[in-house]
């Protein structure tokens, strides 16, 4: 196996006992070269994140409250994990200089980062690995979208003079300067963008899960692992729910071809699950590779006779809500029926504004908006070769005595989308797994 690039999530590094099992792993093999840090997640049931713990400092600067006592657990929990790794380290400069920037207003995003920062520092200096720094080599343009062409050309060169080193993740850098952070969870980014420059074999990426589970944990009771799962899919599954991995993170590795491998940092001799360009292996018994669902959206139903013999009557529909800045999910339509699903958020303050400009734009016989749908998505790479899988998902619903509001099905057939009220949600997703579950 060659160069791969590791990625350690916040309950991975929440303490010393983490820390010293994320070095047993790394130790394990020379292979892995590169690190992404996290930000210490939570120790125990009701810990509090650190990253949240210094995006409340920034709130309290703001509200002109002191932060002495309160930034003062932050640098506690950090000398702590450096105390208890028995390390000869002092970062008491960096904290110092950290909370006076907060106090000096040097933005949100500055003050988030800084978890990620302190943290590989500390793991940089665990491991005897050099630390490069994200603001160094993670670039974003001047709109704050991030710049991959830059980044993989500064980063590329950057790791070409370290042999080991340690990442912090989550943030780069403004051209003017400033710290900017990805969305939560855009450590898994960093990694992958760290995997793309590296030309990684493989990205790991450790959490606190043996891997993707074919359901929510929460909702199904004890899901299988998924063993081997392909990009489209994980994308299908991420955007419908399923977080274990952010889904943005798979854009900078698919494209280089890098698999990504989810493991179990307290789990170490887990395979984890597999995360591939393509693979034509399924599982011939279960058909489904997983299934997941998302509470929130409403439906804009649109009538209007021989509304199919009108040009340009869905684009019309379609200008409103671009117009209003709404995007949408899906558009079920039948003769004189065109239906829009939207996130029911997108509505506030719109509704109306929506409803009129659609009247104005077409004048349909009657626009309804409906709220309270869920959309469950069940997705498998090897439902195209197996007949009768939509059928056995809508009859599980239906034997459930659930009502499908809406049916929406790809010509991949890489997924079947469908919507029912949120109240439903849970059970229907129980009702399908067990269908294909046995």
């Amino acid at each position: 196996m060659g160069l791969k690039v590791v990625k350690f999530g916040g309950s991975s590094l929440a303490d010393a006992e983490q820390f010293r099992k994320v070095a047993a792993i790394i130790k394990a093999d020379p292979n892995r070269r590169y690190v992404v840090a996290s930000a210490p997640g939570k120790r125990f049931s009701g810990d509090v994140k650190v990253t949240d713990m210094l995006y409340h400092c920034y709130e309290m600067v703001r509200n002109r409250e002191d932060i002495t006592e309160y930034y003062e657990q932050i640098s506690q929990r950090y000398n702590g994990i450096i105390r208890d790794l028995g390390l000869d380290f002092d970062i008491s400069g960096e904290l110092d200089y950290i909370r006076n920037a907060i106090l000096h207003h040097s933005g949100r995003d500055f003050a988030a980062s800084r978890g990620e920062y302190l943290n590989s520092l500390i793991l940089a200096k665990l491991l005897g690995f050099d630390f490069i720094d994200a603001e160094s080599v993670v670039f974003f343009r001047e709109n704050g979208v991030y710049d991959d062409e830059k980044t993989d050309e500064e980063l590329k060169k950057e790791l070409k003079n370290h042999e080991y080193a340690v990442i912090p993740g989550f943030y780069g850098v403004m051209p003017n300067g400033t710290i900017k952070t990805f969305s939560r969870g855009g450590s898994d980014i960093t990694g992958s963008i760290v995997a793309r420059a590296a030309d990684a074999e493989l990205y790991e990426n450790w959490t606190d899960v043996s891997g993707c589970l074919m359901a929510d944990p929460r909702i199904v009771e004890e899901p299988l692992p998924i063993k081997t799962i392909t990009y489209r899919e994980l994308r299908e599954l991420s955007y419908m729910g399923a977080s274990v991995l952010h889904e943005d993170a798979i854009f900078p590795v698919r494209y280089a071809g890098i698999p990504i491998n989810i493991r179990n940092t307290n789990v170490p001799s887990a395979p984890g699950t597999m995360i591939v360009s393509s693979t034509n292996e399924y599982d011939t018994e279960r058909v489904i590779t997983g299934i997941a669902g998302k509470k929130g959206f409403s439906v804009i139903t649109v009538e209007k006779d021989m509304m199919n013999s009108e040009i340009g009557f869905g684009r019309k529909i379609l200008d409103v809500l671009e117009d209003n800045d709404m995007p949408f999910e899906h558009l079920p339509s039948g003769v004189d029926t065109m239906s829009v699903i939207v996130a029911t958020s997108y509505l506030e303050s719109r509704r109306d504004r929506i409803v009129a400009s659609i009247n104005k734009r077409v004048r349909p016989d009657s626009i309804v908006i409906e709220d309270g749908l869920a959309l469950l998505a069940v997705v498998g790479r090897g439902m195209v070769k197996s007949k009768g899988t939509a059928a056995r998902v809508f009859d599980a619903i239906s034997d459930a005595d659930i009502n499908i509001r809406m049916i929406d099905q790809g010509s991949s057939e890489l997924n079947i989308i469908v919507g029912v009220e949120e109240h439903d949600l849970e059970k229907a997703l129980n009702a399908i797994y067990k269908e294909f579950v046995k």
